[in-house]
């Protein structure tokens, strides 16, 4: 019994020993099977890699940029429009950017962005090998496809030049190969400084802004090479989260990451910890100016100047055959406007037309200055893009009016600012159809350059540029009536009765004066500084209608003209544009020179594309001087003693100055241009809808509307010293003898003839009147000799014929 217990103990250690023994096996068996796992799993995933690395180096996830690609890199490069006097008015982009070159961005830039973004930069070839692996072992194994980090200034390079694309599950990783190749061709081509200038250059600071020489320009309003260590840790600590850590949108949150970054840099010995807390403790302080095309001066001469500068580069192309592009090529446009100037013009505008508007208002009340019908409205509703829009959706009238008496939240324009308000559309119609506009011009007569360009009262409401606009000139027109007949022979010194008469062969059309009064005489002077409308068109008729036509377009018109008596009275649609030349003709003595605001075009590097001062069109001689002195003469008796004679009273102009009001039927366009031999300028004041306008006409014409422009402006330069040359210039007379007799009175009383208003004149006065008959009569007997020498000569050889 005893031997059978001990054999069975002996049986039971046995059993133990050897389950103990199979555990043993079953768990080396284990781990050498787990080894085997990992270890293909490992090899497989190599593979996995090697395979996926494989198919992007060879193109299947599309195609690399080659040794060549990367060398020719090329940024959108935004080119930029420049004043005479040097001043930026304005960038034009794709994106906005400015390239700077490595040595005009600052070591503390530089530094803040290593000790950030990539602080053993000197130290790798484009990848940092451990950072890339980490990164891939989250995207492929762990699943995880935020994952992100790892990346050297490189290879962000990269990702900035060639944005990243979906790839479904495989994007991360697929992206963050081709980003390491490309940033490994990128080593191998730039220097260590030339990735840090392409990086610097490329990077977006959001708001549409690129590189950081613009992200310096909008939020400090200086060069990248001005900005101090904390401005540049603000910029490169944006570089995480341009919005995020927007120093405008988010001050605070932009604050705490600058001190991180000046933080980093000094973790990294790039300045010391003492001034990192000096630093630290600085307030945060920008200043902001938006780049924008809707804003700054000059706005719609920058749009002017877009459209037109692609089309003149085509004529000039790159040495390669292809075509510069303003948008990406950064060139640099320079015009003939003077910035101060500009800035005058647009005060000057703003000034007065605040206050007309007010006045506007004020004039109608509670009344619509549309009347009684909703012609207007419906008129300005049908033009509008919402309406057409409606329309393309096939939305029926019923809808369509619907939604225009539908209240929505909407930002206005108006004189203390854009307004947040609720409104219908079709109240913002009423609204906007009541608000006066202008256009504003300066230029040089001697030498064509545009000074000044306002072509609106705001260009981010209204884009429409009135400077080009055609509208009915109004009196400015009569000028060049009397500067045609002069030519035809008229003498100044000439009397016409103020007569209303009856044209039956012109449908019985009879032109009124404004101060409705018909009686007495005028000479040629009192009649254009008076504005008298019936002797205008007298004097068209007697001269020809053709023969103004002529003058018209010699001058610088390129309107239609009709061949009408109310031409002489202005009723022909002509831009401020092309009047401006008109009067820069009289300024100039007779010589037309054309107007021009694009002086010349350079590239990226300063060399010189294109110079439009040096080739302009020969000057020509479309008036002669001794007339054209004679028409200043008189026009300077406008603001003498004249229609514009405010300029003396009210707004103090002393120096030499001619010029001319206008004022279309029913007050819907005022006008003024005044000048001297060195400055012509002018406005034009009026509603959109020319059904809209003053129902008087003491604040409805030109005087009141345009005139206040011409007089803030010149005020302006008179008080700038640095404009003296424009405020003090003369206007050329007529010689002296012609000048003393031209010194008659304005005006003769209906009450006596001829001669009874001689023997009422002073002697002197009576004795110039005589000369002037006597001088007439001369003339006349001259003038009959040379047709009748003509006419023989004629008849001579008519015979030989």
């Amino acid at each position: 019994m005893a031997k059978k217990n001990q054999g069975f103990k002996n049986i039971k250690r046995t059993s133990k020993k050897e389950i103990s023994k199979k555990k043993r096996i079953k768990k080396t068996f284990f781990r050498t099977y787990l080894f085997r796992l990992l270890g293909i799993g490992f090899l497989l995933s190599l593979l996995a890699v090697g395979v996926l690395l494989g198919s992007v180096y060879i193109g299947l996830w599309g195609k690399l940029p080659d040794y060549y690609t990367l060398r020719t890199i090329k940024n959108a490069n935004a080119s930029e429009i420049y004043s005479e006097d040097g001043a930026v008015l304005g960038r034009i982009y794709a994106e906005n950017r400015t390239n700077v070159n490595f040595k005009d961005i600052p070591i503390d830039a530089i530094n803040a962005l290593i000790a950030t973004e990539d602080v053993r930069f000197y130290e790798h070839q484009g990848v940092d090998q451990r950072s890339l692996l980490r990164v891939l072992v989250k995207s492929l194994v762990l699943g995880d496809r935020s994952s992100g980090g790892g990346s050297t200034l490189s290879q962000q390079l990269s990702k900035n030049l060639y944005p990243r694309k979906d790839f479904g599950i495989f994007s991360m990783p697929v992206n963050k190969m081709k980003e390491a190749i490309t940033a490994s061709r990128l080593e191998k081509i730039y220097s260590k400084k030339e990735i840090l200038q392409l990086y610097l250059n490329t990077v977006s600071f959001g708001e549409n802004v690129f590189g950081i020489e613009s992200a310096s320009r909008q939020f400090f309003s200086k060069s990248v090479s001005q900005l101090e260590t904390h401005e540049c840790a603000v910029l490169i600590g944006m570089l995480k989260a341009p919005t995020f850590y927007n120093p405008r949108l988010h001050p605070e949150r932009s604050k705490q990451r600058r001190n991180v970054v000046l933080s980093q840099m000094a973790k990294y010995k790039f300045i010391s910890e003492q001034r990192v807390k000096e630093l630290q403790d600085l307030s945060l302080r920008i200043n902001y100016q938006k780049q924008s095309n809707q804003t700054g001066l000059a706005p719609y001469l920058r749009e002017r100047v877009r459209i037109e500068a692609n089309a003149i580069l085509q004529n000039y192309p790159k040495e390669d055959g292809s075509y510069y592009d303003i948008y990406r090529d950064g060139l640099h446009i320079v015009t003939t406007l003077d910035s101060r100037i500009q800035m005058h013009a647009e005060r000057a505008v703003a000034e007065h037309m605040k206050n007309l508007q007010a006045l506007f208002k004020q004039h109608w009340g509670n009344q619509s200055p549309w009347g009684n019908t909703d012609e207007v409205i419906q008129d300005a509703k049908v033009k509008s893009e919402r309406y057409k829009n409606l329309k393309e959706k096939g939305k029926s009238e019923k809808e369509i009016n619907l939604i225009f008496s539908k209240k929505v939240n909407m930002k206005i324009f108006t004189w203390n600012g854009d307004k947040e308000v609720e409104m219908s559309p079709l109240d913002s119609l009423k609204y906007y159809v009541q608000l006066l506009n202008t256009g504003f011009l300066a230029m040089e007569p001697n030498s064509g350059k545009i000074k000044a360009w306002v072509g609106g009262i705001d260009f981010a409401h209204f884009k429409y540029d009135h400077v080009k606009a055609k509208r009915q000139v109004g009196s400015i027109f009569k000028p060049i009536v009397y500067a045609a007949a002069l030519e035809e022979g008229f003498s100044p010194y000439d009397y016409f009765p103020n007569e209303r008469k009856v044209y039956e062969e012109y449908d019985n059309w009879a032109p009124r004066n404004a101060d409705d009064l018909y009686e007495g005489s005028y000479s040629m002077e009192g009649a254009l500084a008076e504005s008298v409308n019936t002797i205008a068109v007298d004097v068209l008729l007697e001269s020809g209608i053709g023969n103004s036509i002529v003058m018209a377009e010699g001058m610088g018109i390129e309107s239609s003209l009709p061949q009408v008596p109310s031409l002489a009275l202005g009723t022909a649609d002509i831009s401020l544009y092309e009047m401006i030349q008109v009067y820069a003709t009289l300024a100039n003595r007779g010589v037309r020179i054309d107007p021009y605001y694009i002086a010349r075009i350079e590239d990226n590097k300063g060399r010189l594309l294109v110079d439009f001062s040096s080739s302009r069109e020969e000057n020509r001689l479309v008036l002669s001087s001794e007339n054209a002195d004679i028409i200043n003469h008189m026009l300077e008796a406008v603001v003498n003693n004249g229609t514009a004679k405010s300029l003396r009273s009210v707004y103090g102009l002393r120096g030499e100055l001619a010029g001319k009001t206008g004022t279309t039927q029913l007050q819907a366009d005022g006008w003024y241009i005044g000048y001297n031999s060195k400055l012509v300028a002018g406005a034009w004041v009026g509603a959109e809808d020319m059904r809209i306008h003053f129902n008087s006409l003491a604040l409805g014409q030109g005087a009141s509307m345009a005139l206040p422009i011409y007089g803030k402006f010149m005020h302006k330069l008179a008080t700038d010293r640095n404009f003296n040359q424009y405020t003090n210039a003369r206007i050329t007379k007529p010689d002296e003898e012609i000048l003393a007799e031209l010194n008659i009175p304005h005006y003769l009383p209906p009450e006596s003839n001829f001669f009874d208003n001689l023997f009422g004149l002073k002697n002197q006065d009576a004795d110039k009147l005589m000369k002037r008959k006597e001088r007439k009569e001369r003339k006349e007997r001259r003038d009959s000799e040379k047709k009748s020498i003509y006419q023989t000569i004629k008849n001579i050889f008519k015979r030989k014929n």
